[in-house]
């Protein structure tokens, strides 16, 4: 009698835990801080490539990252015009230089940097503000940037989107 009394205190704590616990993890994360009832849209003007020296593609990679963002992890609307909330701006600079000298004083290591100057606007609170964001990384001088640009400029996207979308609409 008392190992199944044991047995069945077990079980039901078990059963209780589980419930508990399921029961506490409800919350849903959604990483912004959009009022839906009162911020439906976003207009994304396109992003013009401003910069000196640049790779003909980055116009068209950042400018569908920085769309898709907000359609994917967002419920705002994409419209062309008067949207509730405005992103426009440009890719001001697109550089490289040595990174990391060598021990026989080539460079080692080059890093490549992006730039873009974006103005946001919350046309229902009156919130405006323009800033520059900018995202690096590097690669080996041994290969060469057309080799390497690709993956470099979409992992600078991803950067330069995710910090433009925290600024504007995340809850950090």
């Amino acid at each position: 009698v008392s190992m199944k009394r044991t047995v069945l205190q077990t079980f039901c704590s078990l059963l209780l835990t589980c419930l508990l616990v399921g029961s506490c993890i409800s919350y849903r994360f959604t990483g912004t801080n959009i009022n839906y009832d009162i911020i439906k849209t976003i207009q994304i003007d396109k992003i013009a490539n401003r910069a000196p020296y640049g790779w003909a593609p980055m116009e068209a990679i950042f400018n569908n990252k920085l769309q898709d963002q907000y359609v994917n992890q967002t419920r705002l609307k994409l419209v062309k015009r008067s949207g509730d909330l405005q992103v426009a701006g440009e890719i001001t600079a697109y550089d490289q230089f040595n990174k990391a000298i060598a021990a026989d004083g080539y460079a080692s290591q080059v890093q490549l940097r992006m730039t873009v100057n974006i103005r946001f606007k919350n046309n229902k609170t009156g919130q405006t503000w323009e800033k520059q964001f900018s995202a690096t990384t590097q690669y080996d001088s041994t290969q060469q940037l057309a080799a390497v640009q690709e993956t470099l400029v979409t992992e600078m996207v991803k950067d330069l989107c995710d910090q433009i979308f925290n600024a504007t609409v995340a809850d950090w």
